[in-house]
This record gives C-alpha cells, sequence and structure tokens, in this order.
C-alpha cells in the first residue's frame, strides 16, 4: 500500500513549515527592536502597541498576530536583555579576572558590563522603570541579587582578613556607586564617555585600595 511522503511543517505534526517559522522568528526580532527603541525614546507607560508597530512599520494587527499586548513584548524583550546580561556577567567575572590587580580588575569586569549598557540602552529602561511587568523585575532583582553575591566573593578575595559583614557593606557600595555612575556615562555626551567611565573607574579604585591596603 502506497503511503503518502511526510511533509514538512504542520502537516507532519511537527508544527508550522519552516519556511512561516524563520519568517515569524524574523518578525518578532523586529518588533522587539521597535519595542526596545519606543521604550528608550517614551519610557515604557508611555509605549503602547500601536507606536510599537508603527516603529516597526507594521499594522497593529500584525503586532497582535505575535503579542497579544504590550506586558508581552515587555516579557520577551526583557527576557531577551537578562540573558545577554549574564552572558555578559559570567564574561566580566571569570577565573581569570580574580587573579589581576585591583586597577586591572576594574578594567576587565567594568569594562563588558558598561559596554553591554550602551549597546542595550533599553536594559535600563525596562529594568528599572515604573510599571514594568511583575515577571521581568522578579528576574531582574534575582540577577542583582546573584551579582551582588559575586561582588562580595571578589572583594573576600582582596580583603581575606575582612569580616563578612563589613565585606557586605563595602560590596553594596561599590555596587550602588557603579550604578549611579553608569546613569552619569550614559547621559554623557558621546565625546565625554570616556572621561566619565575613567572617572567612575578612579572612584572606586580609591574606595577599595585602601582597604586592600590595609590587609
Amino acid at each position: 500500500m502506497h503511503m503518502p511522503e511526510a511533509k514538512n511543517g504542520s502537516e507532519n505534526g511537527t508544527g508550522k513549515p519552516r519556511r512561516r517559522q524563520a519568517r515569524g522568528e524574523r518578525r518578532i526580532a523586529q518588533l522587539l527592536e521597535a519595542a526596545a527603541n519606543v521604550f528608550c525614546t517614551t519610557g515604557y507607560t508611555a509605549a503602547s502597541t500601536n507606536s510599537i508597530a508603527r516603529e516597526a512599520g507594521v499594522s497593529p494587527g500584525t503586532l497582535y498576530q505575535f503579542f497579544p499586548n504590550k506586558e508581552a513584548i515587555a516579557v520577551e524583550l526583557g527576557d531577551q536583555l537578562l540573558t545577554r546580561w549574564r552572558a555578559t556577567y559570567g564574561q566580566a567575572f571569570t577565573p581569570a579576572h580574580l587573579e589581576l590587580p585591583l586597577d586591572q580588575l576594574l578594567d576587565a569586569v567594568l569594562d563588558p558590563l558598561i559596554q553591554f549598557n550602551f549597546e542595550n540602552p533599553a536594559f535600563g529602561v525596562l529594568m528599572h522603570g515604573p510599571d514594568i511587568p511583575g515577571q521581568v523585575t522578579r528576574e531582574h532583582d534575582a540577577l542583582h541579587s546573584s551579582m551582588l553575591t559575586r561582588v562580595e566573593e571578589v572583594l573576600a578575595g582582596y580583603l581575606p582578613a575582612t569580616p563578612e559583614p563589613d565585606i557586605t557593606r563595602v560590596a553594596r557600595m561599590v555596587f550602588t556607586v557603579f550604578k549611579a555612575g553608569m546613569d552619569v556615562v550614559l547621559a554623557a555626551e558621546p565625546a565625554e564617555r570616556d572621561a566619565y567611565i575613567a572617572e567612575l573607574k578612579t572612584i572606586l579604585f580609591r574606595y577599595i585600595d585602601p582597604l586592600v591596603g590595609d590587609c
């Protein structure tokens, strides 16, 4: 008995045809890029699905084929940005970097994190703005906590005789100074950014180095 050949896609029960899937993935990427631009321009709260569709050059109906609302777009974009941040975080805190002198350690750790913020301006808007979907903020808070723990571990290696509560306090100060400094760096004119980055590193070095010297 002759059996019909299996076909790609939905006809053999595996989902949409590969070509349609690829087209859909490109459209999703287009919509997420547009959303990132709109969030950066207007903020998350003021953004709308219509403005995102307009930025993407598609109709609202096309957008709704992929995302039911603005919150779903934010969750998907937030997930992608957090995945990129985790990869950058891993690059910054490699074991080899932790063997470096303090000034070189600051370069090795901070440069990837700073570059990430330049390349993904929507990250700050989506992670710190008001009215952000709870799933995004929970995942960001978990990442924030893990990063703070990592900073504590690094400082403990440089300050082996320092009590744990003091390490925690210093780590929080370092982390807070970095975040505040990044706001200033990102707001600076492009021609001035390198100077502000250098200032941020100098502040952190002058705060940590005397503590290291005392050990």
